[in-house]
């Protein structure tokens, strides 16, 4: 199979499963990228069951605009029963990098709402440890030289992503030579960098369940201190 067709395998199952969790009209958090985008193509087929969705980036609000589905503003919504987005890299901890597409600060901010994350990924994205792929990190502008040299020091070679502002405004430092053992301790060293706006670890607030896309079908790899349905 190809990787669009796992990744849109990743995503159908994702529809299930929301399908499957929803027995009244909920509002649901959306993330964003390349898989994300297949669910959300695919929601239109669960439209009856949607009172809208909170989506992580401007990109994913004008998709699901498109398919005619309500966008909600997140201050307006207490809780979701689930949140579901892609990964650049997941272990078997359930614990990502995220931020590949530069969203990583909507994308933790809307999955924290959500009462479980559900992650859709296709077997490529599964590591035994972290930090293959350059580590995304969020920095106001005029600390960007400053962290890289925090990081420096922690071991990693932070490199300005060229020409990309996120929808908050900010910069993107993609940080290369990682080898993440402790994920959760990491993540809290590079969140407490002043001028840090946000880590693309999701390790201190993992997912839930991970739906992982493979040849013979989709895994389902489960956090065991979770019970998801």
């Amino acid at each position: 199979m190809t990787q669009d067709q796992l990744k849109q395998q990743a995503a159908d199952a994702a529809l299930e499963y929301v399908d499957s969790l929803l027995d009244e009209p909920a509002v649901i958090g959306v993330g964003t990228g390349s898989t994300a985008d297949r669910f959300i193509d695919g929601l239109p087929k669960l439209r009856d069951k949607l009172r809208g969705c909170v989506a992580s980036s401007e990109r994913s609000a004008e998709r699901l605009s498109r398919h005619g589905l309500p966008v909600l503003d997140l201050n307006d919504v207490e809780s979701m029963p689930v949140y579901v987005d892609g990964a650049d890299e997941i272990d078997s901890n359930l614990h990502m990098i995220k931020g590949g597409g530069g969203a990583l600060t909507r994308e933790k901010i809307v999955a924290s709402v959500a009462e479980r994350f559900v992650c859709i990924v296709d077997g490529s994205k599964v590591v035994d440890s972290l930090g293959a792929f350059p580590l995304p990190i969020e920095v106001i502008p005029m600390a960007r030289a400053a962290v890289a040299r925090r990081l420096a020091a922690l071991g990693g070679r932070a490199a300005l992503r060229e020409g990309f502002v996120t929808d908050n405004g900010n910069q993107i430092l993609d940080v290369r030579g990682l080898r993440i053992i402790d994920a959760q301790s990491f993540e809290q060293q590079v969140n407490n960098i002043p001028g840090v706006v946000t880590c693309g670890l999701f390790a201190l607030a993992g997912a839930q369940l991970a739906m992982v896309a493979t040849s013979k079908g989709v895994r389902r790899l489960q956090a065991p201190q979770w019970d998801v349905g």
